[in-house]
């Protein structure tokens, strides 16, 4: 529950979850897409370069790019901060893998 789903989510009525950048990376125009976690600090400053490509990329006009950040949001969860950061290792990260999808510039 959240207070943008305070009722649940129910994967009957709404669907399995998106994998979007993997979705993504199917596209011919996208050019750099990557999945990243804020769990641990080798992780941020994994994000932090992410970022940092995917802008410089953008800016530099080469094609679409898309950073998806996996963070915790412990209040809205209803856990603690050490159990969110649990959650998200143990349940979102097999599910959402880590890493880069498509990356044109490095081809």
């Amino acid at each position: 529950r959240t207070t943008t789903s305070p009722a649940g989510r129910s994967e009957s009525w709404s669907g399995s979850p998106l994998k979007v950048s993997e979705m993504l990376a199917q596209i011919p125009s996208a050019y750099y897409i990557e999945r990243v976690a804020l769990n641990t600090t080798p992780n941020i400053i994994k994000a932090k370069k992410a970022i940092q490509k995917g802008l410089r990329y953008q800016m530099e006009g080469r094609g679409f790019s898309m950073i998806e950040i996996l963070s915790t949001c412990p209040t809205n969860w209803g856990m603690s901060p050490v159990d969110a950061l649990k959650w998200l290792e143990e349940n979102m990260i097999p599910y959402y893998p880590l890493g880069v999808y498509k990356d044109k510039g490095a081809e």
